[in-house]
Order: C-alpha cells, then sequence, then structure tokens
C-alpha cells in the first residue's frame, strides 16, 4: 500500500496565496459551495483549486490537504487558524 502522507511538509512553500486561502477554508470544514461563496468565485473554481492543492501536496482527498495544512501551522509556531468548528 502507498505512503498517503503529504510529500510538501510546508503547503505555503508550494500553494498560491489563493490555493492557501482555499485550504485553510476547507480546514474550517466549509463546503465548495460555502468557500465559493467566502471567496466570491465559482464553485467550479474550487474544485480547480482543490484538484491542484491535492496534486501539489501529494495527498488524495480534502481531509489528508486539511491535515498537512493544520499540522504545517503547528509545525511553524502558529498553532492552528481554523476558528470555525463542524457540527
Amino acid at each position: 500500500m502507498r505512503d498517503r502522507r503529504p510529500s510538501v511538509a510546508k503547503p505555503s512553500a508550494a500553494l498560491t496565496r489563493r490555493e492557501l486561502e482555499v485550504l485553510e477554508l476547507a480546514a474550517q470544514g466549509l463546503t465548495n459551495e460555502a468557500i465559493a461563496n467566502e471567496l466570491s468565485v465559482t464553485v467550479h473554481s474550487i474544485k480547480f483549486h482543490l484538484a491542484s492543492i491535492y496534486r501539489k501536496l501529494g495527498v488524495g482527498n480534502r481531509t489528508q490537504a486539511a491535515t498537512a495544512y493544520l499540522r504545517s501551522t503547528v509545525e511553524a509556531g502558529q498553532g492552528s487558524r481554523v476558528e470555525r468548528t463542524v457540527g
């Protein structure tokens, strides 16, 4: 079985500013539609950004991408900027 851990230790080094915004909102538990509304773009744009994020981070899904993001913020000493909770 292939190791699915993110291949990039610091998402901020590999992602564009917009991709980081999308990733942060996804890590907060927002849906694609909610992210699109927050950033005033289409849902299609969000799906495109997420696919690019997954590819750049070497992950297969939203949960793995969010985990990579959250780990990187903790390792950088920033703590999690995630403010919203799911549920």
